[in-house]
């Protein structure tokens, strides 16, 4: 039976007191400090739809996958954020936000500012990117763009595989309007019944088990739904079809665990995802733009939600579906390929067979790159070797999300089956991860692993994984600390950081760490970790303290800070301290952002850099100067509520000077004016892309790439 794991009840409330109230000396900010972070989110999407616009620097096809990337992350947001913002509304919560909006204002801001942004998208792509592909021989067609053969063969593609696995539903007294599954692309079709002639509205959902856009060949995509859409009258024989269009609906998504009073952790989860199938209202309502009033009506009516929530767009809705262009073999309108070279310390032991991770890990740290430095030959490969080395004896892993095809867990299932101790810590309560995280645990389970699903009240979001080896007159422990998912193919992807490490005191802290995920510890005390929820926020806090008494001393003081979003309101207030009082402070974000940088008497000491590309960056790093002796920490953690009081989050600091040295090489490169990136003053966003001469700067990660491709010839 796998185990779960159970703090005290107390616990939430423990990380509830760790919000610090706000110091004296804050009690004179302006009350308006704060950007809100939703529509801050929303500037983060706007800065990919930026991507999508740019023809100079991005390729076409890569373009089209912004595009998508951009549908996919709102679809997220409405599915999340709006979602729960609608809860509080429904709730009848007043309570207004930080930046004084009521719920309800702040909704009408978001659904004022998300019509535009995908007016604006629609535009980019009918106007910019469908045009430009055309050129390029890629077509995304309608039916009366087809010839004559291809019309033939979608007949025959509709009768043998689509009309097969089609479920119209009608809508009349004996048959209620059916449930819409979020995200599903539906036909509404109004219907004449040639008997009575009255009218009748049925729906076909466009079946996800099919290809959204069919391969025509020689470059040519038609929708699925313009194929169905064109044999309507096959499905509704007696029928006659008056009118028909595109529809999507965006439900609540998000899966709420009452864990207090579970007894049985998994089984709750379990239960409350069928929840998720039925029953989550909507959010958000996508329809076709040439949708006819009547039709519109039945559909709001139908489906409860307001005029202001429903989003008129030309067809083809969903974007998402142009992720599928990735598959054609255009290489010349992509990123050109790039392949990971090893990392040079663990390259040194590398033969005819794989390097030995664990010697070059006693040698020294090291710190890994991604995806610049490869995560097969690295991280992979550490776990790997710990599950076939014979003298390891006990392996401990978390695991947050991975990939369908998974090496780490077959690796563990190896070590366990081979006889080593193995722990999985697995988060079951990752969001959209949560099934397939359930699947994983219950594989792992069956082959001895000893499986903790989680701790109540919070999610183990650290990146962690410890080997314990005996070498004879000892036993030495390694491990990893990251800032990314034990995730091969997201590790092509992201950008994350990564320490390989048998320092005896940081294994320790691990190894304890471990011991109060699997057992009933009560360890808040660590030598090299800081660990939330009881120890990063005031960690950082006290960090920046130091760093104002610097500079008050007239030593040497300074902030670097990479994170993926900073919204935590105690930490946003120390660094408008730290800048009032002349700490230079540089903030690099990717995403949502609630500090007002360039305020006159605020924040004019406070930088703040987005950069986006090819990679997702997604590495979490802290740097302090610490009077010149530099301090940094890598680590899971963005300054957010949720990573700081309601997750096991980790950051571990970093000793070797090189690996510092590298860390403050990051921040240069992407603090430097010859840098392609987007500045925030205040609350606006600017993207600096060309110099005063009207040259096209650096891309970060572009250089990046040159230099691994440069040091792997030099191997």
């Amino acid at each position: 039976m796998a185990k779960q794991s159970v703090t005290p009840s107390a616990a939430r409330q423990a990380a509830q007191k760790a919000k610090r109230k706000a110091p004296a000396s804050d009690q004179d900010l302006p009350v308006d400090r704060y950007s809100d972070r939703e529509l801050s989110w929303l500037a983060f999407n706007n800065r990919v739809l930026d991507l999508a616009r740019d023809a100079e620097r991005i390729p076409l096809l890569e373009r089209a996958k912004f595009l998508a990337i951009f549908s996919s992350n709102l679809d997220e947001f409405y599915m999340v954020r709006v979602a729960g913002l609608k809860r509080r509304i429904d709730a009848g919560v007043a309570v207004p936000t930080l930046t004084g909006q009521m719920p309800r204002d702040l909704h009408e801001a978001i659904l004022d500012r998300t019509h535009e942004l995908v007016s604006a998208q629609s535009r980019v792509f009918s106007k910019d990117v469908r045009p430009a592909l055309g050129q390029e021989g890629i077509h995304i067609l309608t039916w009366s763009e087809l010839d004559d053969e291809e019309k033939d063969r979608m007949r025959t593609l509709f009768s043998e595989r689509v009309f097969p696995v089609l479920t119209p539903l009608a809508v009349d007294p004996s048959h209620p309007f059916p449930y819409i599954r979020g995200l599903s692309i539906n036909l509404g079709v109004m219907l004449r019944n040639l008997v009575t002639g009255t009218n009748q509205f049925a729906r076909v959902k466009v079946p996800s088990v099919l290809p959204r856009f069919i391969d025509l060949g020689h470059g040519r995509f038609l929708p699925l739904e313009e194929v169905i859409s064109r044999h309507l009258d096959q499905l509704f024989t007696g029928m006659h079809v008056i009118q028909h269009t595109t529809f999507r609906v965006t439900r609540n998504e998000d899966v709420e665990v009452e864990e207090d009073d579970a007894e049985n952790l998994l089984f709750a989860l379990e239960k409350e995802l069928l929840r998720r199938e039925v029953g989550r209202p909507p959010v958000r309502l996508e329809v076709q733009d040439d949708i006819q009033d009547d039709m519109l009506e039945l559909l709001t009516r139908e489906l409860g939600v307001s005029e202001r929530e429903v989003f008129r767009l030309p067809a083809p809705l969903d974007l998402t579906g142009l992720f599928s262009l990735g598959d054609v073999d255009r290489d010349d309108l992509k990123y050109p390929n790039f392949l990971p070279i090893t990392h040079p310390h663990l390259a040194e032991v590398e033969t005819a067979r794989p390097a030995n991770i664990l010697a070059a890990i006693r040698r020294r740290d090291v710190l890994v790159h991604h995806p610049y430095d490869s995560f097969a030959t690295s991280v992979q490969r550490f776990i790997e070797q710990a599950a076939a080395d014979p003298k390891v004896l006990a392996i401990k892993q978390t695991l947050y999300r991975t990939s369908g095809d998974s090496p780490i867990v077959d690796a563990l299932v190896e070590a366990a089956q081979a006889g080593k101790q193995v722990l999985a810590v697995v988060e079951i309560k990752a969001r959209f991860d949560e099934q397939a995280n359930i699947g994983w645990a219950r594989v792992l389970e069956k082959a001895g692993v000893h499986v903790v699903y989680g701790m109540v009240g919070l999610k183990t979001h650290c990146k962690l994984s410890l080997a314990i080896r005996d070498e004879g007159d000892s036993l030495r422990r390694y491990a990893h600390i990251g800032t990314g998912n034990y995730n091969p193919k997201t590790a092509r992807q992201y950008e994350d950081l990564g320490l390989l490490t048998c320092n005896p005191i940081i294994t320790d802290d691990v190894a304890r760490l471990f011991n109060h995920l699997s057992g009933m510890t009560a360890e808040k005390r660590y030598r090299r970790l800081l660990v939330a929820p009881e120890g990063i926020r005031s960690g950082i806090l006290e960090a920046i303290d130091r760093e104002i008494t610097a500079k008050k001393e007239g030593r040497t003081a300074g902030v670097k800070i990479k994170v993926n979003a900073i919204v935590d309101e105690a930490i946003i207030d120390a660094l408008y301290r730290a800048s009032r009082a002349g700490v230079p402070v540089d903030l690099w974000v990717r995403g949502m952002c609630s500090i007002r940088p360039g305020i006159p008497g605020l924040s004019e000491n406070i930088r703040v850099r987005s950069i986006l590309g090819r990679f997702l960056e997604h590495s979490r790093v802290f740097w302090f100067a610490n009077g010149g002796r530099p301090t940094v920490a890598i680590g899971s953690a963005d300054l957010m509520h949720r990573n700081l009081d309601r997750r096991v989050e980790v950051l571990v600091s970093l000793s070797n000077k090189d690996h510092i040295a590298e860390i403050e090489n990051l921040f240069a490169l992407a603090f430097n004016e010859h840098t392609i990136s987007w500045q925030l003053r205040d609350r606006e966003w600017t993207q600096v892309s060309r110099d005063a001469d009207g040259q096209i700067l650096t891309d970060l990660q572009e250089r990046l790439i040159a230099e691994t491709r440069t040091r792997g010839r030099h191997r």
